[in-house]
C-alpha cells in the first residue's frame, strides 16, 4: 500500500496502491469517502484512474446496498486466458499472421460488430425471454444480444497471442457483456438517481446513486446484473473457442489447458471483517488465497498470470490491468502513428484506423498504443502484497477490437 488518506469530511479513509493519482480520479474517491453506504474504506490499486462516478480500478464495499456506477456500463467485462502446448520457439510470424487472419474471419471485431444472425444460443434465447418485464428489455436489445454472442467489441477489447517466460504460447482475450450490460447499467443507474432524489439521498454526487438491496429494484438490479455477468463469461467462452480452433488450424498438434474465464466489473456478497457487504470492483479483479487472475499490460508490452495472496485491505482484490497514463482523445491528438509503430516493434497486428466521429474525427485513433498505458512492471511492482506474479508473457499477435 502507498498511502492512507482521511478527513473529518469523510466517513470512511481512502487506502490506495496507486502512488499518484490524478486529480479526477482523486475527487471520485473523496466522494466514495463520503458515501453513507461505503464500509470500512475505499481502496484504490495501482492502475486507478478517472471513470464514471467511481474510479477505473477502485474497490469498495456496501452494507446493504449497490451503486450500479461503481460496477459500470460493460457488466462482466474481463478476461479469458489459456496455455497451449506449443512452445514459444516452434511458432513462426507467419502462423501468428495467419493464426489473426482466421481469428478476425471467425470473431466480429469492433464497435456494432456482431454476427449477422442468431446461432447455436444453447438456450440463451429462453433465457433473456423471462426479462421481457424489465422496462430494459426490447426486441432490438433481444435480437443483438443473441447476435453479440461470440463477438469481440471495441475500444481496449482484444485477442492476442502471447509468448509466456514459462515457454508456452498462450492465448488471451479481454471482452464483456457487450451491448446487454451496457443497456441493463444504465437503466439502474436511472432508476437509482430518480429514488435518490425522491428520498433526498445524502450522496455526495449524483454519478453515485445507490439502491437498497432489500428494495424491489435492488433486487431486480442483482439479479439482472448476475445475467449480465453470465452473458459476459459465456461471450469469452465462444470467443476463446474459436480463437483455439483458429489456433489449432494453423498449429495442428495444438492441446490447450483449462481456460482462466474472470470478471473486473461486477458486484458480490462477500464475507470481510467480519460483515456481509456488497463488494464493488469496477476495473479491478477478486484477489483471493490461491485465486488464479489475469492482469493485462498493452497491446505492446507484457501481461501477467497471477496468484491472488488474499489481502484484506484490497478486500482481496487487485488491479485489472495496466491502467491509463493518458484518455483516449489525449492519446489521439498527442501521439504519431510513426512512434505507436515504432513500440509495437516485431508483434503482429493491423495498422491504426481513422476516428469516424467526435472531436478527433478524421485523425488515427491511438487510444490503445502502448504509451497511451501506465507500466504495467511498475503496476505489478506495486501490488506484490496483493498478488504473486505466476508467468510474464508478451504480445507476439494482436486483434483489437
Amino acid at each position: 500500500m502507498e498511502w492512507i488518506k482521511s478527513d473529518d469530511n469523510f466517513n470512511v479513509p481512502v487506502k490506495s496502491w496507486c502512488k499518484d493519482i490524478e486529480d479526477g480520479a482523486m475527487a471520485q474517491a473523496v466522494d466514495l469517502a463520503k458515501h453513507p453506504v461505503i464500509f470500512r474504506h475505499v481502496a484504490l490499486m495501482p492502475d486507478c484512474h478517472q471513470g464514471y462516478g467511481m474510479p477505473i480500478g477502485g474497490v469498495i464495499a456496501c452494507k446493504n446496498a449497490v451503486i450500479p456506477n461503481a460496477v459500470g456500463v460493460d457488466i462482466g467485462c474481463g478476461m479469458g486466458a489459456v496455455r497451449t502446448s506449443v512452445e514459444v520457439p516452434d511458432i513462426t510470424r507467419v502462423q501468428i499472421r495467419e493464426i489473426v487472419q482466421r481469428v478476425k474471419a471467425a470473431v466480429p471485431c469492433g464497435e456494432g460488430k456482431a454476427h449477422k444472425k442468431s446461432s447455436n444460443l444453447d438456450g440463451f434465447d429462453e433465457a433473456i425471454d423471462a426479462y421481457r418485464d424489465r422496462k430494459w428489455y426490447s426486441e432490438h436489445v433481444r435480437d443483438l444480444a443473441c447476435r453479440n454472442l461470440g463477438t469481440l467489441g471495441g475500444g481496449n477489447h482484444f485477442i492476442e497471442i502471447q509468448a509466456g517466460d514459462d515457454n508456452q504460447v498462450w492465448l488471451m482475450i479481454h471482452s464483456g457483456s457487450r451491448h446487454l450490460g451496457n443497456v441493463i447499467a444504465r437503466f439502474y443507474n436511472e432508476r437509482a438517481l430518480e429514488l435518490n432524489r425522491k428520498w433526498h439521498s445524502n450522496i455526495p454526487n449524483k454519478d453515485l446513486a445507490f439502491l437498497p438491496v432489500n428494495a424491489q429494484e435492488g433486487q431486480d438490479y442483482i439479479k439482472d446484473m448476475n445475467f449480465a455477468l453470465d452473458y459476459a463469461r459465456e461471450n469469452r467462452r465462444r470467443i476463446m473457442d474459436s480463437f483455439m480452433a483458429a489456433f489449432q488450424s494453423v498449429c495442428e498438434n495444438a492441446e490447450f489447458d483449462h481456460q482462466v474465464n474472470i470478471h473486473h466489473n461486477y458486484a458480490a456478497l462477500e464475507s470481510h471483517f467480519d460483515q456481509n457487504v456488497w463488494v464493488h470492483r469496477k476495473g479491478a479483479t477478486s484477489a483471493k488465497p490461491d485465486e488464479i487472475g489475469i492482469i493485462p499490460g498493452s497491446m505492446g508490452t507484457s501481461s501477467y498470470i497471477v496468484r491472488g495472496l488474499g489481502n484484506i485491505e484490497s478486500f482481496m482484490s487487485c488491479s485489472h490491468g495496466a491502467g491509463r497514463a493518458m484518455g483516449r482523445l489525449q492519446a489521439t491528438r498527442t501521439l504519431t502513428p510513426e512512434e505507436c509503430d515504432r513500440a509495437m516493434g516485431e508483434i503482429v497486428y493491423d495498422r491504426w484506423n481513422k476516428v469516424r466521429r467526435g472531436k478527433a474525427k478524421g485523425m488515427y485513433d491511438l487510444g490503445e498504443a502502448p504509451q497511451a498505458y501506465k507500466n504495467i512492471d511498475a503496476v505489478i511492482q506495486a501490488e506484490l502484497d496483493l498478488i504473486e506474479p505466476l508467468v510474464k508473457l508478451r504480445p507476439l499477435g494482436v486483434v483489437k477490437g
